[in-house]
């Protein structure tokens, strides 16, 4: 699997979730809201009061995945949980998809909710955009978790490119977005298949929910521009190393059956302070796979002094 990869000023309006199949849903005192950010407009979960944390999903989902572990965080934190730019009920602008602007839509997010300090979860394409963030706002971040994915031009990334199974890093455009249109549900289930430990662990309440997410209008185009901005998140992440790794405490964590421990050698080239898990039974998607181990890790990482 993909141990192969070596090894605004703001305006916030209360709107209803959106309900497709039954996904694990957020406790009933969350708030959905839809918040200007940074030239946007980004649907955002937020709960609980306490120390702040944003959870950033990847590609194949939405904020969704981390219904699990926001609630038990939201026991003694304020929980902030985005669809990123472009994907989920988030607006879908031209541009801005390098993780560097996204980066700065967090920022300019937890601005409006006048949150300063935050502690950072990211998976996949989140963990990507939380780099992003961290690295141009490191006085604001208390922790970092990153969840089963590289950075782009950090570490063995030219070696990661080379994989066989990552060529949808290369796929897009508008005669891909023509052979998708329609069939996103077969697109997004080789994700969900080759990249799980066992396909069964992401079920099918979940696919019917994200692939209905991803059949709306400009959904799969949105998608494509976060694989298409690669190239200049590798140019972007090059002048935040230069600037020194980061400092703060980071915990890698890798799905047994995907990154593995590798994800701590790769995030070993970026910070300084990093701790490492892995998650038995699980592949890349360790939410859905491994939810109780996951959100264990996750929030023993957080809590500790």
């Amino acid at each position: 699997m993909l141990r192969s990869l070596l090894t605004a000023a703001a305006l916030a309006v209360s709107v209803p979730a959106p309900a497709f199949a039954q996904v694990p849903a957020f406790p009933a005192s969350f708030q959905t809201r839809d918040i200007a950010a940074n030239g946007t407009t980004l649907h955002v979960r937020t709960g609980g009061s306490g120390p702040a944390v944003i959870l950033i999903h990847g590609y194949g989902e939405t904020g969704d995945m981390w219904a699990p572990l926001a609630a038990e965080l939201a026991r003694d934190h304020q929980v902030i949980v985005p669809d990123l730019r472009g994907m989920g009920f988030s607006q879908r602008p031209e541009g801005g998809y390098d993780k560097k602007t996204q980066g700065e839509d967090i920022a300019r997010l937890l601005d409006a909710l006048k949150v300063g300090k935050v502690d950072v979860v990211g998976h996949d394409i989140g963990n990507m955009v939380a780099y992003a963030f961290v690295a141009q706002y490191r006085d604001r971040v208390g922790k970092l978790v990153l969840m089963d994915a590289p950075l782009p031009g950090v570490g063995p990334w030219e070696e990661i490119l080379k994989n066989p199974l990552l060529w949808h890093f290369r796929f897009g455009g508008p005669d891909m977005e023509r052979l998708v249109a329609g069939r996103e549900r077969i697109y997004l289930d080789r994700f969900w298949n080759e990249f799980s430990a066992d396909p069964k662990n992401f079920d099918e309440a979940s696919r019917q929910h994200y692939a209905r997410i991803y059949a709306r209008p400009g959904a799969m185009h949105a998608g494509f521009a976060q694989f298409a901005a690669f190239d200049q998140d590798a140019i972007d992440n090059k002048v935040f190393l230069a600037q020194g790794k980061l400092t703060i405490p980071v915990l890698a964590v890798g799905g047994e059956k995907s990154f593995g421990t590798t994800m701590a050698a790769v995030t070993r080239f970026a910070a300084s302070n990093v701790s490492e898990a892995v998650i038995p039974g699980a592949g890349h998607w360790l939410m859905e796979e491994q939810p109780a181990a996951t959100v264990k890790v996750v929030t023993s990482f957080l809590d500790a002094k």
